[in-house]
């Protein structure tokens, strides 16, 4: 390391006389004078995406390096760890400044969005290095998803490749408007001119394809620092501004929505009973004080009366500014309305198109009704069709059912109630959207919105011949158009039924009723059936005969079919004392729903418990009575063999049972 790069470190300007140790009010004047300056400058959100040892980790670490960004203590860091771990030869390894994963410097290469902020005179930036890998898709959508420029790496020893234009892709469909095409690696071609041009050229042919306003090209050579931060003398026939003069000069203002006025509400703010406040960011347009509002979805109009800030009231506000605005009305707004211009007004549907990227680690169940986050608002949301899947490296379209980790594609999607949007291409903050797992509350996708679908443009999900052919024939023989397993997901559990018998006085209701209780509160669907119930209404004129009995039991069975069919867990609890009637009941639900539960008490054990019951037998009041008059035959092979006296045992048992049977998970 030589001495000048010794001295490369970061270093506060020199203010005033602060550094020959005299101190005085104007010295402190202008240190708040430079505080006020550098807080107050432009700031760009930008990415690198690029393949694999495209150099991506590097020219940001060059970046910062050759922009006096680093420390003494991280510049000790990065001599000592390309030593070790480096990629670069005898050379600092700059990737390793961004590379903070430890598999990442172990492989070389970039897993996670690795941010990094650093400032010029001119202008602050916030980079995001996203990876190169396919499978790392997600995170590169999550880098550029508040990305104002992508900074696009190409080997110029390989030229434009697949994953150059699935970033190029990604990029656009992202609504990125600028793009800069870095051609790294300058130095391994001899600063060649015709390698720079034909590299320009391919990359040309297949942009134009996409929707990427500004493009621009920029050769480098990241390790040596050529074209970097300083022009490069080394490449006399490129006449354009270096990486960072671009960067610091490229004009983002108006790439803002500032027409289309949205201020979606976060938070309304009650400090007292005389302020009533409505908090959010500017997602578009500007707000100004003395305008008429409308409020989605009530429609109700007011003005703005004050647009307040931390630092004081405001004549008009514009984004990505947070305030919060008065009105000259009460009107009743909650979290998730919207406040717009009545003559500028959003699209307000339940059904739209929209570009879906598939995050979550499980494929997409398209029967789940997912919750969508839009804006500050949440609902339930349902994917009606999923019109192709595109393959981002060839953006090949294909037809699927679902769709799979990083894969991208365009779905019909219908709210249960109606959002506020415009179109992605016309406002990022109120055309984007992320859609959340039920159960595990799990980002899974994010959103595009394209536009809304007129009626006739919805999809059925009945819509070709054949499939309606299909569907008539299973309503004619009254079969079910839902299958098993989509009820199952529905659910997340299976149709069961839990037959529980024993003796009067066994604990069988008692276990029943915990058990129904149990479940309903870890989220299952359940419903109990027991012999007080159903002898109440539907079997109300039987009696407690043999043949009675039976008929009680079989009416039972049919209602826990009918149950199990709809995805629901049935408890019965019952006696059915008879061997032949259980199987009967079996034959009528399924051997595979059916669930035995005994609950082996003795008779003793139930004359205590159900003393009342057994003295009336005794005394000749009743008859019929298993285990009494009326044998009760013991189960042969019940699934679960219970004692009563284990009664706060019994219910985990079953419990743990159903989540190992994969019928029901435990929480």
């Amino acid at each position: 390391m030589n001495n000048d790069n010794q001295k490369n470190t970061a270093k506060l300007p020199p203010i005033g006389g602060i550094e020959g140790g005299q101190k005085n009010k104007s010295d402190f004047l202008d240190i708040n004078a430079y505080l006020n300056q550098d807080e107050n400058k432009d700031l760009l959100r930008l990415l690198t995406a690029g393949s694999v040892d495209d150099g991506k980790s590097t020219l940001i670490g060059r970046l910062l390096f050759d922009s006096k960004k680093i420390y003494e203590d991280q510049l000790s860091a990065l001599e000592r760890d390309s030593k070790r771990v480096g990629h670069a030869g005898e050379e600092i390894d700059y990737a390793l400044l961004l590379d903070g994963l430890k598999a990442e410097r172990e492989q070389g290469i970039t897993i996670d969005v690795a941010y990094r902020y650093f400032s010029t005179n001119k202008r602050k930036f916030i980079i995001a290095d996203t990876p190169g890998h396919t499978q790392y898709t997600r995170n590169m959508v999550t880098g550029a998803s508040t990305a104002n420029l992508a900074i696009i790496l190409i080997d110029a020893t390989k030229g434009v490749i697949t994953q150059t234009r699935r970033h190029t892709f990604l990029v656009s469909l992202l609504g990125i408007k600028h793009v800069v095409l870095a051609v790294n690696k300058m130095d391994l071609v001899n600063y060649d001119q015709k390698v720079f041009d034909e590299i320009c050229a391919e990359y040309k042919a297949f942009i134009t394809q996409l929707d990427v306003p500004d493009v621009n090209f920029i050769p480098i050579a990241a390790l040596k620092g050529e074209n970097v931060v300083e022009p490069t003398t080394l490449m006399p026939w490129y006449h354009g501004k270096s990486m960072l003069e671009f960067l610091e000069s490229v004009h983002i203002s108006s790439d803002r929505n500032f027409d289309d006025m949205r201020f979606p509400v976060q938070y309304v703010l009650r400090p007292d009973l005389d302020f009533r406040g409505f908090s959010a960011r500017v997602a578009s347009g500007i707000i100004r004080k003395g305008e008429e509002i409308m409020v989605l979805p009530s429609r109700k109009r007011s003005r703005i009366k004050e647009i307040i800030t931390y630092d004081g009231n405001l004549d008009e506000a514009f984004p990505p500014q947070s305030v919060t605005i008065t009105l000259e009305d009460e009107i009743d707004i909650s979290r998730g309305d919207m406040i717009v211009y009545p003559d500028n007004l959003p699209r307000i549907e339940r059904h739209f198109e929209s570009m879906l990227v598939w995050m979550d680690e499980k494929p997409m169940d398209p029967s789940v009704q997912f919750f969508i986050k839009h804006a500050n608002n949440t609902t339930r949301v349902r994917i009606d069709k999923i019109q192709y899947r595109i393959d981002v490296n060839s953006l090949q379209k294909s037809s699927v059912d679902h769709f799979e980790l990083n894969e991208i594609g365009r779905v019909v999607l219908t709210t249960n109630k109606a959002i506020f949007f415009d179109p992605y291409k016309k406002n990022r903050s109120t055309g984007s959207f992320i859609l959340i797992d039920p159960m595990t509350n799990n980002t899974v996708a994010v959103g595009m919105i394209i536009d809304k679908l007129n009626a006739e443009d919805l999809p059925s999900r009945i819509v070709d011949e054949k499939t309606l052919e299909a569907t008539k024939a299973l309503i004619h023989k009254g079969e079910c158009l839902i299958t098993d397993t989509q009820r199952q997901k529905r659910y997340n559990q299976q149709g069961t039924t839990l037959w529980i018998t024993g003796l009067h006085g066994s604990g069988k209701n008692e276990l029943a009723f915990t058990l129904e209780k149990e479940l309903f509160d870890q989220g299952a669907t359940v419903v109990l059936l027991d012999g007080s119930s159903i002898r109440s209404g539907l079997s109300n004129e039987l009696d407690f005969s043999p043949a009675d009995r039976t008929e009680h039991l079989r009416r039972v069975a049919h209602i826990s079919k009918i149950l199990n069919d709809q995805g629901i867990i049935t408890i019965c609890s019952f006696i059915s004392p008879d061997e032949s009637i259980r199987r009967q009941v079996v034959q009528i639900i399924g051997e595979n729903r059916f669930k035995l539960i005994h609950m082996d008490a003795s008779l003793d054990f139930c004359k205590k418990n159900k003393p009342e019951l057994y003295e009336k037998f005794e005394q000749s009041l009743i008859e019929n009575l298993p285990g009494a008059d009326l044998h009760f035959t013991i189960p042969e092979n019940p699934t679960l063999m219970l004692k009563p006296e284990n009664r706060a045992q019994n219910t985990r048992i079953i419990m743990e049972y159903l989540a190992d049977s994969k019928i029901f998970p435990i929480v």
